[in-house]
């Protein structure tokens, strides 16, 4: 489709007709371009809206650029590297929990647990409600392009109960961490509205731990598939910046962009579009152009550091990048130091994939220590 037709008009799985964007210059443009909008009332009216789509990531400026500016404080550089000792603490304990074990599942036991305890632990949310987080989480992003089932709308009541609690808690006795800040915080003299708070802290404990349980999970997967990339990484582990640049690139936590629509009767590179027309860009298909890679097909962790799209590109690139990229540093790193013999204990190609078609992960990755 790439070569053939880069910009399409298909039909996604949910009956939804949209374009498909696949080439990367393309897609980069598409990312950057301000006549393809993420509010979605903006074409449909309000009924489109819910507290799921009420943050930055849904939202088009000025709107975007207060809500990023709000959520900005708790990601700053020197924060996220000042998190470095203690992500380090996180990631031995774990796997001193499986010491002394001949197998372990990697997503379960590392992958999911590692993040979700960082970014539980910067909104101030409670640790041991994490398996909670975990099940609404894969619910809601697993049905983010399919039809909902009532599961599905039961998960995303029991999650907004569960903030709502957790909100009136904080604002009766706030702390230091990124929720209180959110509820008595203002920027340009503007608070978050009820529905931007839920929006926000939402996306943020979804977003802030599957993006790096897909980067643990199917960069361990790309080195075991490619056994003289995991040798030159054991031997020699001050190349992990470059390997998980090459992960994301090659095999990223995100498939397909969130949804765009034109705002407008537009022409981009020939393709003729309808205001309210749905535009998809297929991060990973870009991320694999010849056209912007040598060799895009080949797993090299000593490529030069390349210009992926796997956090996206523009204003809506991913806030938590450099936690996300200093997670996958300490996760990989640590894992194979501590168990330099992993091996899969299946064969990738019977490993499941999660549904939907916006993250892109595996369910479980048995692994032999």
């Amino acid at each position: 489709m790439r070569e053939e037709e880069p910009i399409a008009k298909l039909m996604f799985p949910d009956g939804q007709f949209g374009w498909m964007i696949t080439r990367y210059d393309d897609a980069v443009d598409v990312l950057k371009d301000n006549r393809f909008i993420k509010d979605i009332t903006k074409v449909y009216g309000s009924e489109g809206q819910s507290i799921f789509t009420s943050n930055m990531l849904f939202a088009d400026p000025p709107d975007h650029r207060r809500l990023r500016g709000l959520v900005q404080q708790g990601f700053t550089p020197k924060l996220i590297e000042s998190m470095r000792g203690h992500i380090q603490q996180i990631a031995d304990e774990l796997l001193d929990a499986v010491e002394g074990r001949t197998e372990m599942e990697l997503i379960d036991d590392y992958a999911f647990p590692l993040p979700i305890i960082v970014i539980s632990e910067i909104l101030g949310v409670p640790l041991e409600d994490r398996d909670k987080f975990r099940t609404w989480s894969n619910s809601i992003v697993g049905a983010s392009n399919s039809e909902f089932d009532d599961q599905v709308y039961r998960h995303m009541q029991e999650f907004t109960e569960y903030l709502g609690r957790w909100f009136e808690k904080v604002r009766r006795d706030p702390g230091d961490d990124l929720i209180s800040q959110l509820i008595t915080a203002e920027e340009a003299g503007e608070r978050l509205s009820e529905q931007e708070l839920y929006g926000v802290v939402s996306l943020l404990i979804i977003a802030g731990h599957e993006t790096t349980v897909n980067l643990i999970g199917n960069g361990i997967v790309s080195l075991l598939q490619h056994p003289d990339q995991l040798r030159l990484l054991r031997d020699d582990p001050s190349l992990i910046k470059g390997a998980i640049e090459e992960m994301l690139r090659y095999n990223g936590p995100v498939e397909f962009s969130t949804s765009r629509w034109a705002a407008e009767d537009l022409e981009f590179r020939g393709a003729q579009m309808k205001s309210g027309d749905l535009v998809i860009v297929a991060l990973d298909s870009a991320d694999r152009d010849g056209s912007q890679f040598d060799d895009p097909d080949l797993f090299d962790i000593t490529r030069e550091r390349s210009r992926h799209l796997a956090f996206g590109h523009g204003i809506h690139m991913c806030l938590g990048a450099p936690l996300a990229r200093l997670e996958g540093e300490i996760a990989v790193n640590t894992l194979l130091r501590r168990f330099p013999n992993i091996r899969l204990r299946e064969d990738a190609g019977e490993l499941e994939w999660r549904p939907g078609m916006i993250v892109r992960g595996v369910k479980e990755i048995p692994l032999s220590l």
